[in-house]
């Protein structure tokens, strides 16, 4: 038997792939629940009841959704262009301190229609600024973009722990160290009344429309995708390549710093070392799982989203480990790209 490459890939192949894929992970992870002594069925019905059974469950996963959202279209924006960001989480976090950092009121004294803008400005631009540092590396030095972001993750974990204890520590808390909080008028307003539900929902989702325009509709959008799918051909052809990437770094890093921004003045209100449960790792899987569609990427994140926030009803109902969702999100990548390596290529005897 032998893989033999399609000269076309059917739309309805592309369609179904993340669907088999979601679809294989469940049957997967529900041995793993099966083996806890849990009923399977009852388990997933528990996990969509647990994520949108009531007002509080259904907030709360949309409120979920919108971090990993943004890091899923940072994520699916560079691997199209075959530039491997694996630094969304690093870039998540330098978003969110810069915007607690202009946001804590010492520094502006903004109304909030300038100051909230401003401060999502300032988490683009400095998640921006740490990946165009290792693209940079690559793009001079030829250093692999893998290992650097990678790394930076840590690094950038280790300065903001730094931060919060010591020159942006808020001197009101005690306990758990966290930085100054920001002002209230750089709090984003709720979407519905008595939840944690913000209007970064909306600009989440406007950010997916936008970066599908640009993929489909403008110049820039079709010189990133040749220099993904074939770069020598695409300098062959005038892209300028160095260019681009710089341009492609600028995009993920600043929806990845957005997003940190977004979670500290819409949920938070300041930066602690737990402030992501993993969002810019899990939004590798998610752009994964939308095959780097933008518009595919919200459907994804709901569905990630929908997993964690569910499972923590589902664990305590029946007493299987809430880290069932991880293990569930998990999977769906390795069985995505299993899906996604046989759209490309038949089986051959």
């Amino acid at each position: 038997m032998r893989l033999e490459r399609r000269e076309q890939r059917a739309p309805v192949l592309v369609f179904a792939a993340p669907v088999v894929a979601v679809l294989a992970a469940l049957a997967l992870a529900g041995i793993l629940i099966a083996l806890a002594g849990a009923p399977v069925f009852e388990a997933y019905q528990r996990i969509v009841a647990g994520a949108f059974g009531s007002r509080l469950s259904f907030t709360e996963t949309l409120t979920r959704t919108t971090p990993l959202i943004l890091t899923g279209l940072a994520a699916a924006v560079a691997f199209r262009a075959r530039v491997w960001n694996i630094g969304a989480e690093g870039q998540f976090y330098v978003g969110a301190l810069a915007a607690a950092a202009l946001g804590s009121g010492n520094v502006f004294a903004l109304p909030g229609f300038v100051l909230i803008p401003l401060l999502m400005t300032a988490g683009a631009l400095a998640g921006m600024i740490l990946l165009v540092v290792p693209l940079s590396l690559r793009l001079r030095f030829g250093v692999d973009e893998v290992v650097t972001t990678l790394l930076l993750n840590f690094v950038v974990l280790l300065f903001v722990s730094m931060m919060i204890e010591g020159p942006m520590k808020d001197p009101l808390a005690f306990g758990w160290p966290q930085s100054v909080p920001v002002v209230a008028e750089a709090h984003l307003p709720k979407l519905i009344a008595r939840s944690r539900l913000h209007i970064g929902l909306l600009v989440a989702v406007c950010c997916a429309l936008v970066v599908y325009v640009i993929q489909t509709r403008t110049v820039f959008g079709m010189e990133a995708r040749a220099a993904g799918l074939n770069a020598p051909a695409a300098r062959f052809a005038g892209v300028p390549l160095a260019r681009t990437f710089l341009k492609v770094a600028c995009l993920s890093g600043g929806l990845a710093g957005l997003a940190g921004a977004i979670e500290v003045m819409g949920v938070k209100g300041y930066v602690t070392t737990d402030l992501s449960p993993g969002f810019g790792y899990s939004g590798i899987i998610v752009a994964m799982l939308a095959n780097l569609n933008p518009l595919g990427v919200v459907a994804a994140a709901l569905f990630a989203a929908m997993m964690f926030v569910g499972s923590d009803g589902m664990s305590r109902a029946l007493g299987v480990p809430s880290f069932i969702a991880d293990v569930t999100v998990a999977l769906s990548l390795l069985t995505m790209l299993v899906a996604l390596l046989l759209t490309q290529y038949r089986i051959r005897k």
